[in-house]
């Protein structure tokens, strides 16, 4: 893939979703920059939180080795998690160590995660969206309100909306430069409310966002993920978000409309998780431009292909004043997932 010379991208999400995005852009783009959601409270991070009070790592750990041209082994140490049954270091990931243990030594978490970029020689920029203690909290569909992430999902009612708690979070002065700046904005792929929604919610990113004159995509999820999108379409996850407050934050909606193979589908259905269905003409009438692309990977997940996904995004990003002069925003885009990013052709088709 041929690099993208002059673009900035900011990308904006958490959890294995925006780790996926990442490996694939950064052997594409020379500026990069992850804004990364700090209110997860699950696992090895969630205990660290607890226990040390830094901001949970775990996320962060992620993108930083997704972004990482070290050497193999070290991302694999990075990565690497104690099997310790009843013993304190069970569970943890030695990244996460590394991580609240710079932050203690340095005094600054922000520094913690900057000085492990320079171990793993990352290509690009990973910032926290906070150096604030966030918790989420959901009101449910029983009007029950659940506060964090790991109990949000395992609640047995649909999620009507989320907050943050502080309501409206301090972000991080960086992270907002990044966001204002960009050429390429880049929402999700990742768990629509514990992932994706939380870096929307602080005011300051979304005043950001609306500042931003570039481009600005939201990269929606291959499949539902049980206990929070149940049942949802491509353009549900585009709703959920406009409810929130972020509907004019992104003008662009990249959904996959490669088939999940039956043998898959048949697997994923007994975990609760379907194909998320691309209904291209919903999200159009709502007002944005849909793009599809065949963007599964080949593996025995069913996910995005972090080539796939880069190239399909780096194809909007030249031909995305032409496009919407062209299509307007009734129509939808068809990008060419498997071809380079300099040759991949922008179709516009009738709504």
């Amino acid at each position: 893939m041929e690099r993208g010379k002059g673009i900035g991208v900011a990308a904006l999400g958490g959890g294995t979703g925006l780790a996926t995005l990442l490996q694939g852009m950064k052997e594409a783009v020379d500026d990069i920059t992850a804004i990364v959601a700090v209110s997860d409270d699950g696992g090895s991070s969630g205990r660290l939180r607890t226990d040390l009070g830094c901001i949970p790592p775990g996320d962060i750990r992620n993108c930083l080795v997704a972004l990482a041209h070290a050497e193999p082994l070290m991302k694999q140490l990075f990565q690497y998690r104690f099997h310790a049954p009843g013993k304190g270091l069970d569970g943890h990931a030695f990244g996460n160590l590394i991580l609240a243990a710079l932050a203690d030594i340095t005094g600054s978490f922000e520094t913690a995660v900057r000085e492990t970029g320079r171990v793993l020689a990352i290509r690009g920029r990973v910032l926290p969206l906070s150096l604030a203690r966030i918790d989420l909290r959901a009101l449910m569909a029983d009007a029950t309100w659940v506060t964090g992430e790991s109990a949000i999902t395992a609640y047995p009612e649909p999620i009507r909306r989320v907050e943050l708690d502080p309501l409206d979070p301090e972000p991080l002065p960086e992270a907002l430069a990044a966001i204002e700046a960009a050429g390429l904005v880049v929402i999700g792929p990742g768990s629509l409310y514990t992932s994706v929604a939380p870096t929307l919610l602080p005011s300051r990113v979304r005043a950001a966002l609306r500042r931003n004159t570039g481009v600005k995509v939201y990269v929606c999820n291959v499949m539902t993920q049980p206990g929070e999108t149940d049942g949802y379409t491509a353009s549900d996850h585009v709703r959920a978000l406009r409810d929130h407050g972020a509907g004019d934050c992104f003008d662009y909606v990249l959904v996959n409309t490669e088939p999940v193979p039956p043998e898959a589908t048949e697997r994923y259905r007994k975990s609760g998780a379907e194909p998320v269905v691309p209904d291209l003409d919903e999200i159009g009438a709502m007002g944005y431009v849909p793009l599809d692309a065949h963007l599964l990977n080949r593996d025995h997940y069913v996910r995005h292909d972090p080539a796939r996904l880069a190239r399909a995004l780096l194809g909007i990003w030249p031909g995305a004043i032409l496009g919407s002069l062209l299509a307007a925003r009734d129509g939808a885009l068809l990008v060419g997932g498997d071809a380079p990013a300099v040759e991949t052709e922008l179709i516009t088709r009738a709504a």
